[in-house]
């Protein structure tokens, strides 16, 4: 049997300690072809992004693909730094500068650029907030002629991390994350739902950073940066959570990942529910459509359940290839 093609995939990040995870994952996956890294201010200051995006591609052998730096702050809002990643973005591993800048154009026009020459549609990937993409469809729309599908990492169907009910990726730009709903194309959603649940145990983490290979030792140290989320595993210091990068898991082994196609949308009022992706999984109409009518809302794939050993061991056999 023929060996599939690659799947060509861009990744647009804030490139945070699970974002980098993402990004090592991407780079040592034979089914993916990592075409360019995109990047947004999230984690850090977009700045820092940049120099995180190209040390970690360093790291992981892969310094040709192009980099490029997008927007600094939210369509709306100001910008609102993540404090989970420490002062660098990347844990405060002390990681060396990278040796190469970024490419001279912005996030938007590389975009463009790398989905339009692609022979085969792109799959999207934002792990971050949605600024690069909602600015992409607005002025470029003639890419969704290329992109097969969208995941990206954000939302949540039950609580929230930004606020109670708001996930921080689309909390930190509500509008954009509108925006990525009307894309046209294929969506799906891996939010927090999912993306707390898969957890690397202590042992393997600790052999990571055993490793002599700088890409693998970087992974163990990143995930020893990410402590599981409360409640969602047994008391393991060293484990570490693999967050940002299930959706790329999600990517390379749709099957690990179970959804559902149902309605989706963005509260962008003000007040405590700014943010929250209001998933529907009602199985019929309320009180609310029968007095006022059926709105139409976007379907996305959602979410609701993960194989987490499967993407545990997809993760960690990917990033120790040499």
């Amino acid at each position: 049997m023929a060996e599939r093609p690659a799947v060509p995939v861009i990744i647009d990040c804030d490139t945070g300690v699970d974002d980098a995870l993402a990004l090592l994952f991407a780079v040592r996956h034979p089914g993916l072809d990592l075409r360019a890294v995109t990047c947004v201010a999230g984690n850090t200051d977009v700045d820092g992004v940049v120099r995180n995006t190209l040390t970690v591609l360093e790291r992981a052998g892969a310094a040709d693909v192009p980099v490029a730096r997008g927007a600094e702050r939210p369509l709306l809002e100001p910008a609102r730094i993540a404090h989970w990643h420490g002062t660098d973005g990347m844990g405060d591993l002390g990681l060396p500068a990278p040796d190469r800048a970024p490419v001279p154009m912005d996030a938007v026009t590389l975009l463009r650029r790398e989905i339009l020459a692609s022979p085969r549609p792109v799959t999207l990937i934002p792990t971050a907030p949605l600024t690069n993409i909602a600015l992409l469809l607005r002025t470029h729309p003639e890419v969704t002629r290329n992109i097969e599908r969208i995941v990206f990492m954000g939302g949540a169907v039950g609580p929230g991390n930004a606020t109670a009910v708001s996930e921080f990726n689309v909390w930190h730009d509500p509008e954009a994350a509108a925006v990525l709903l009307t894309a046209g194309v294929p969506i799906t959603m891996y939010g927090l739902d999912v993306f707390t649940r898969v957890v690397v145990p202590g042992a393997d983490v600790r052999r990571l950073r055993a490793s002599a290979e700088p890409g693998t030792r970087l992974a163990g140290d990143l995930l020893a940066h990410r402590p599981p989320a409360r409640g969602t595993a047994p008391r393991d210091e060293a484990a570490g959570g693999l967050g940002d990068a299930g959706a790329v898991c999600a990517v390379a082994d749709p099957a690990g990942l179970t959804t559902r196609r149902v309605p989706v949308e963005i509260a962008l009022a003000p007040g405590p529910a700014r943010g929250q992706t209001i998933v529907d999984l009602r199985g019929r109409a309320g009180e609310s459509e029968l007095h006022d009518g059926e709105r139409e809302r976007p379907l996305v794939d959602v979410g609701l359940d993960v194989d987490v050993e499967r993407y545990v061991e997809l993760y960690l056999s990917t990033v120790e290839r040499r």
